[in-house]
């Protein structure tokens, strides 16, 4: 019977603990949020990672189905403003991300923003880590909405772009579309006049944002490999350091 009763013990000790560990990496946070990029957001200061999903960078360049550059990055921050139109949304995190960002699903109401962007074609099921949302990306592909509708670059491919990158979209896209897509970037194509911080990666492989009137600024060449930025906040929350000068 001792026997018993200490395994008993033993047993709903065990369970405690792995529901404290659930408990622990799961939380319920709910407030009006700051939109920072198309994936992320700061909800009552705390910076989240939309799971499952990755956006186009805010200095990223699209085509559309005529062919015309468009700054996609930018498009999809400012259509997620728009959707949650300052009203207040809820988010379930999961965990941390290398950025120390809260990884979450969030919902506005109860309808989930994280599938909303990929079924509208401004966001990919990130399938790297998740394929909860394939089919919303199958349904956008399909109906060549968003991104869809012309020729694109995948987010993670952009901030690793080369001559091999893959070009994606619709059927119809122009034959020159990777030679335009790669093309590199200066000072005066920065993609919005509001997005002027510049980013590189020194020898050390430090990566170090730029603002204008600081002292390396202008010697910067935005070619292969830099970042332009729209505020501070979004450099940081992409994981890069304020130069000191």
């Amino acid at each position: 019977m001792a026997i018993r009763s200490r395994a008993t013990i033993c047993f709903f000790a065990a369970l405690s603990v792995c529901l404290w560990l659930i408990t622990a990496r799961s939380a319920e946070l709910a407030g009006t949020p700051r939109v920072v990029d198309g994936d992320t957001l700061v909800v009552t200061g705390i910076k989240i990672r939309l799971e499952g999903i990755d956006a186009p960078e805010s200095d990223q360049v699209c085509l559309d189905d005529q062919a015309q550059r468009w700054t996609c990055g930018i498009t999809t921050r400012d259509r997620l403003d728009q959707k949650i139109g300052g009203n207040p949304i809820s988010c379930s995190t999961t965990g941390k991300d290398k950025y120390r960002r809260e990884l979450a699903t969030c919902r506005l109401g109860s309808e989930n923003l994280n599938q909303w962007l990929v079924r509208e074609g401004l966001a990919l099921s990130f399938i790297r880590y998740s394929h909860v949302y394939d089919g919303d990306e199958i349904f956008a592909r399909e109906n060549r909405l968003g991104l869809w509708s012309g020729a694109f670059i995948a987010p993670w491919d952009w901030r690793h772009r080369n001559k091999k990158t893959v070009i994606l979209g619709a059927l119809s896209v122009p034959i020159d579309a990777q030679k335009i897509l790669l093309s590199a970037v200066s000072a005066a194509e920065a993609p919005s006049p509001d997005c002027v911080i510049k980013g590189n990666v020194n020898r050390n492989g430090k990566r170090l944002y730029h603002l204008p009137g600081q002292l390396n600024y202008a010697q910067i060449k935005m070619d292969k490999g830099k970042r332009w930025f729209c505020t501070e906040e979004e450099a940081q929350a992409a994981g890069w350091v304020r130069a000191s000068r």
